[in-house]
């Protein structure tokens, strides 16, 4: 059933406004970001949801006016962590052994290789990190949005600095990755619609060394 949600899906190109996705489907597209995997479970991003109409239409602006961030009834964006501070991991393991209620030594150890490490790099190398984490949530959200019959079309064709000021996510210690709008497709209006989805065949995309 998922692989034939997957080869339903496309990434849309006319929605139709008139059609919301339902709430109940939304939480459901959000959950499965949220449980999706991460390096060491640091979680190094989060999702901004947009619904306001005039917040999108700011983004729009500078997103190469693509009429799905407005069409569509919600817009994710995955917002990734600026970089990585030992706040931020202290916090993750501290959440951890909380929600366990039981601490290892490896674990520990393992905390340890992390704050020795992670926090003198780089600010960039860290956030670039993040953002491939933030990319895997979106992969899952395309994902979950097919299995709900919803409509997705996953982006990169914005100006970063400009969301961010957007959504003031600067202050916050994040970065826009990537915008995902959900909808319903407007299937006339819709030039992608009707065309055939194409992928490489296997025998050109898989390599198996037994």
């Amino acid at each position: 059933m998922l692989l034939e949600k997957l080869n339903w899906r496309y990434a849309t190109k006319k929605m139709d406004a008139a059609k919301a996705v339902p709430q109940d489907k939304v939480d459901r597209i959000i959950e499965a970001v949220r449980l999706a995997p991460t390096s060491s479970g640091l979680q190094p991003f989060e999702v901004i949801v947009v619904t306001n109409p005039e917040v999108r239409e700011k983004i729009k602006a500078i997103a190469w006016n693509q009429a799905q961030i407005t069409d569509g009834s919600h817009l994710l964006v995955f917002a990734a962590w600026d970089t990585y501070t030992a706040d931020r991991i202290n916090s993750m393991f501290d959440f951890v052994n909380q929600e366990r209620n039981f601490t290892s030594e490896g674990w520990e150890n393992y905390r340890k290789m992390l704050l020795n490490t992670y926090p003198q790099r780089d600010a960039q190398v860290n956030f670039e990190h993040a953002a491939r984490q933030a990319y895997i949530g979106l992969g899952l959200a395309v994902t979950a949005a097919a299995f709900e019959g919803v409509d997705s079309t996953p982006m990169e064709g914005f100006e970063p600095d400009k969301l961010d000021e957007i959504l003031g996510l600067r202050a916050r210690g994040l970065r826009s990755v990537a915008i995902l709008p959900l909808g319903y497709r407007e299937v006339e209006k819709d030039w992608l619609a009707p065309l055939k989805k194409v992928r490489r065949p296997r025998d050109q995309f898989v390599t198996e060394v037994a």
